[in-house]
């Protein structure tokens, strides 16, 4: 117990990366992981759920093994945005999950734009973790990389995933360059995003709080 207690969060996150509400997505993140050897995957944060999950959070370039080894939204400011939205909205954790339109990380590569043909290698694990979330009825497309292999979603996707009326919302990324501007206008470009994942909710069955 006393070694319990001295964990950080950080690692009681890592921790419980195998939990059985998270458990199906770690293990396709580790097969991924298994396809391109010496390759690294980031994981899904454990607060999210696999049976809760209704809106996917699709980030166009994240991938840096610096840090806790989960998918962010992005620098610190992306994820302050994407945490203050949550909050304002009344959007659980749990009922959203973050993924990668490339999610691997090749060895002594540059985590830079990604090229047509990742976001086209990007597809398949898409359409994997869709198949594991089957509450999950919208995707929020967040920067053009991600824009681009909705749309290739939207194309291939079974009708297993179209009888749920999937739709994709396309939004700006939440960090670096897509927020230069002055604060009136970054102001103005959170609001977008924050009124897509408001008609997400409300898509979804949810009530968003403001």
């Amino acid at each position: 117990m006393q070694d319990l207690a001295t964990e950080t969060r950080e690692e009681q996150l890592w921790n419980r990366r195998f939990e059985p509400h998270i458990a199906e997505v770690t293990g396709l993140c580790d097969s991924l992981k298994e396809q391109k050897p010496g390759s690294e995957v980031l994981y899904v944060d454990p607060v999210h759920s696999v049976d809760e999950c209704r809106i996917i959070s699709l980030f166009s370039n994240t991938r840096t093994t610096e840090g806790s080894g989960f998918i962010v939204p992005g620098d610190a400011n992306a994820t302050t945005r994407m945490v203050g939205m949550q909050w304002q909205l009344g959007l659980r954790p749990e009922l959203m999950m973050p993924w990668n339109v490339y999610p691997w990380i090749e060895p002594d590569g540059e985590p830079g734009k990604l090229t047509p043909a990742n976001i086209t290698e990007g597809l398949k694990p898409l359409l994997r973790l869709l198949a594991i979330v089957p509450r999950t009825s919208v995707l929020v497309a967040h920067g053009n990389e991600a824009h681009r292999l909705a749309d290739q979603l939207m194309k291939a996707a079974p009708q297993s995933i179209h009888r749920r009326g999937f739709k994709t919302f396309k939004v700006r990324s939440l960090g670096g360059r897509s927020f230069a501007g002055s604060p009136t206008r970054q102001q103005e470009y959170l609001d977008l995003i924050h009124g897509a994942y408001a008609e997400a909710m409300a898509r979804t069955g949810l009530t968003p709080v403001s």
